[in-house]
């Protein structure tokens, strides 16, 4: 089923963006809500007046933002698509890669968003929930103890159950993005440094501290151990000023 919003015909100048704007603004409207079908390549020729090469640039362009996903072999146009960490996930590590967003303000970023996840999650889980992180701590501790390559997976997994039970979906997306922009730096890192075992072991000690915090519902000792790993795990990543900052922004400072 298609929904009977009209566009309009397009400037001449940079006509696709024009076209893009238009389009986006539709979505972000709720006239097409997701899982919705844009008109077909032809219509949307007539609508706006413009070539079909046009079209299809403003289809590729919004495709890449990650709000359509063509569907060949079906009547009518592009389907849209539900809010992606994916693609936000993209847009972190190219940002990383150049250089327009430092590691130490994404750091930052994570520290803020895992704290406050943290918190909520201590306030808000159900059984369920708890028990979800409760296993996710178990395969940590086992895979560290084997030193396994699954160890990785299995520290996301269980943030992904931290930033779940917060019952907010920003949070949730944000958290995904950042942490597969960050995870690959951790993985160049790792086989750098031959993946000492102990620092595995450790993190599973410092984030069943955070699990027991999160499950005696204390929501600022959650908070204090989310934000003081994330810190401590990038610190040696950056630079003397920017781990001084993040030890002032903790307030582990201690120089007057």
């Amino acid at each position: 089923m298609t929904s009977s919003h009209r566009f309009t015909a397009a400037s001449p100048v940079y006509t696709y963006q024009r076209i893009v704007e238009q389009i986006e603004e539709a979505i972000l409207s709720g006239e097409f809500p997701v899982g919705s079908q844009l008109p077909s390549e032809r219509e949307l020729m007539v609508q706006f007046g413009v070539s079909r090469p046009t079209v299809r640039e403003a289809l590729r362009v919004l495709q890449s933002m990650g709000l359509l996903e063509p569907r060949p072999g079906t009547r009518g146009g592009p389907v849209v698509l539900a809010p992606s960490a994916d693609t936000l996930g993209r847009s972190f590590r190219t940002m990383l890669g150049t250089a327009t967003l430092g590691l130490a303000e994404l750091v930052q970023f994570r520290i803020v968003l895992d704290g406050s996840a943290s918190e909520l999650a201590a306030i808000r889980h159900d059984a369920e929930q708890l028990g979800r992180m409760r296993d996710a701590i178990e395969r940590m501790r086992e895979a560290a103890e084997r030193d396994a390559p699954d160890f990785a997976e299995a520290d996301l997994s269980f943030h992904e159950r931290i930033w779940e039970a917060s019952g907010n979906r920003i949070l949730s997306l944000s958290g995904q993005a950042v942490a597969g922009a960050l995870r690959e730096l951790l993985q160049r890192d790792a086989e750098r440094s031959g993946g000492d075992p102990a620092v595995k072991r450790d993190s599973a000690r410092i984030d069943g501290g955070l699990f027991a915090a999160i499950e005696r519902r204390d929501a600022a000792e959650a908070g204090r151990i989310a934000r003081g790993a994330i810190a401590d795990r990038f610190a040696p990543m950056l630079d003397d000023a920017e781990r001084a900052t993040l030890e002032r922004f903790l307030g582990r400072d201690a120089t007057p």
